[in-house]
C-alpha cells in the first residue's frame, strides 16, 4: 500500500507545485498593477500640478510688482508636493521647497536631471536611515517662444510605495494560507481519488494470492507425475522422454513463478515475518556458490568468494539463502561466457554487515537503475525470456532486506559489470 501513499503525495505535491506557481504570478501581477494604478494617477496629477505652477510663475514673472504675493504660490513644507523655479542661468527664482531631510536628495535630482518635459520620473534613494521614494516632472516656461525657466515639481511618494509593499506582504501571506489549504484539500481529494484503484488493487492483490496458492498443489502433483514417468522403465522411446523432460522443466518455471507470486502477495498484506536465529552468512553464501556452481560452468564462468570464512549474525535462515541464491543466480544469467562472479561476506563495521555479490556482466543503464527493483521489470526482456525470468527477482530480494530492517544498493556501469550491496545489522 505504500505505492498508493506515494502516489497521493506526489499528487498533493504536484498540486501544491502548480499553485503555489499560479499564486507567485498572481501576486506579481497584482503587485504591477497596483504600482502602475498608483503612478499613473500620481504622475498626471503631477503633470497638471507643474502645468498650473508653470503657468502661475510665468504670470508672475510678466508682472513683478505682485511677487510680493508670491508666497501664496508655496505650498509649504508640511506638504508632500514641493516645487523649485529656476531662470535659465540656474538662480532660483521661486520655490515651495521639500522637508529639510528631503530636500539634498531632491537637489541631487534637479543638478542631473535629463528628463524631457512633461515626462514623470521616480526616483529612489537607498539611504542608511530608509528608502525615500521621489516622483518628479519638469515644465519649461516659454516668453515669445524662448525658455525663460524651467519648473521642477515632486512629490514625496514614499509612504505610498510603503504601503504598496505592506499590502504585496500580506498578499503574500493570505497566499501562503490559501496554499496550506489547498495542499490540504488536494491531499483529501487525492486520497478520494485513488481510492477505485486501492480496491482494484486490492482484488488483483487477492485474486494473485489465491490462484497462486490454488495452483501450488495441482503443479505438485504435476511435477511428481512427470517424475514417475522419467523413472518409468516401460519407456524407452527417446522422444517421450524428451517430452517428459520438457514438462518437468516448464512445471518447475511455473512453480517458482507461483512461490515468487505468493511471496509478494504476502509481502503486500504485511503477511510475512522473520524468524530469526544465529545464522552463519559465510557458509550460507558457500552453499549458494555450489548450487550455482554447475550453471557457472556450463558458462565457464569463474565463480569464486571472498571475504570472511566465517560470519554469524541473528538473521531469517531462509530468506537470506533466498537473498543470495537470487543476486547470484541473476549475477551468473547476465555475465558473458568467460566472466567473473565474486561473492563477499564482509566483517561487521560499524554495527553493520555487508554482502557484496559483484559480477563482468552486460551492466545496467542509469535510466533502468531506478527501475530494478520494480515488479515484472526487466533490463533485457528478450534475454530474460530465454532464461525463464520473471522479473520478480529483485523486487523479493529487496522485500526480504527491507523485512531486515537492511538496505540494498546497486553499482552499474553499462557493458562493465554491476555490483549489489547488502547491508545489515551486525
Amino acid at each position: 500500500m505504500n505505492v498508493f501513499q506515494q502516489s497521493r503525495r506526489q499528487l498533493t505535491l504536484y498540486y501544491s507545485l502548480i499553485m503555489a506557481a499560479f499564486l507567485v504570478v498572481l501576486i506579481f501581477f497584482v503587485h504591477q498593477s497596483m504600482e502602475w494604478s498608483m503612478e499613473s494617477e500620481q504622475a498626471r496629477e503631477l503633470v497638471e500640478t507643474a502645468g498650473r505652477i508653470a503657468g502661475g510663475q510665468e504670470y508672475l514673472m510678466q508682472h513683478p510688482e505682485l511677487m510680493e504675493d508670491a508666497e501664496d504660490w508655496r505650498i509649504g513644507e508640511s506638504d508632500r508636493l514641493f516645487f523649485y523655479v529656476f531662470d535659465i542661468s540656474g538662480e532660483p527664482v521661486n520655490f515651495s521647497r521639500a522637508s529639510s531631510q528631503l530636500e539634498p536628495f531632491v537637489m541631487d535630482i534637479i543638478s542631473a536631471w535629463d528628463k524631457e518635459p512633461g515626462e514623470v520620473a521616480v526616483v529612489s534613494d537607498q539611504g542608511k536611515r530608509r528608502n525615500v521614494r521621489v516622483m518628479m516632472t519638469a515644465q519649461p516656461m516659454m516668453e515669445d517662444g524662448e525658455q525663460i525657466a524651467v519648473v521642477y515639481v515632486g512629490k514625496d511618494v514614499t509612504a505610498m510605495y510603503n504601503g504598496l509593499q505592506k499590502a504585496t506582504y500580506s498578499l503574500a501571506a493570505l497566499a501562503v494560507l490559501a496554499l496550506a489549504v489547498a495542499a490540504g484539500v488536494g491531499h483529501f481529494l487525492a486520497g478520494k481519488a485513488i481510492v477505485p484503484l486501492v480496491e482494484a488493487y486490492e482484488k488483483q492483490r487477492q485474486f494473485a494470492a489465491d490462484a497462486s496458492h490454488e495452483l501450488r498443489t495441482p503443479l505438485s502433483v504435476v511435477m511428481a507425475s512427470a517424475d514417475l514417468l522419467e523413472n518409468d522403465p516401460s519407456i524407452s522411446s527417446p522422444f517421450l522422454k524428451q517430452v517428459i523432460a520438457d514438462v518437468r522443466d516448464e512445471v518447475k518455471k511455473m512453480t517458482k513463478l507461483v512461490s515468487d507470486l505468493l511471496f509478494v502477495a504476502r509481502s503486500d498484506n504485511q503477511a510475512l515475518k522473520v524468524k530469526l536465529s544465529k545464522v552463519d552468512l559465510a557458509a550460507a553464501a558457500d552453499q549458494t556458490i555450489r548450487l550455482m556452481q554447475p550453471l557457472a560452468d556450463k558458462k565457464r564462468i569463474s565463480l569464486l568468494r571472498e571475504g570472511e570464512a566465517a560470519l554469524t549474525a541473528k538473521l531469517d535462515e531462509q530468506k537470506m539463502k533466498q537473498l543470495l541464491l537470487i543476486l547470484v543466480d541473476n549475477a551468473v544469467k547476465y555475465t558473458l561466457e568467460g566472466g567473473k562472479v565474486t561473492v563477499r561476506v564482509m566483517a561487521p563495521a560499524a554495527g553493520k554487515i555487508r554482502l557484496e555479490v559483484e559480477d563482468t556482466g552486460i551492466g545496467i543503464s542509469k535510466e533502468d537503475k531506478e527501475r530494478i527493483f520494480d515488479r515484472f521489470f526487466r533490463v533485457d526482456k528478450a534475454r530474460s525470456r530465454e532464461m525463464g525470468g520473471n522479473g520478480l527477482g529483485l523486487a523479493i530480494a529487496q522485500e526480504i532486506v527491507n523485512l531486515h530492517s537492511g538496505r540494498i544498493n546497486v553499482e552499474s556501469e553499462l557493458g562493465k559489470g554491476t555490483k549489489f550491496i547488502v547491508t545489515l545489522k551486525g
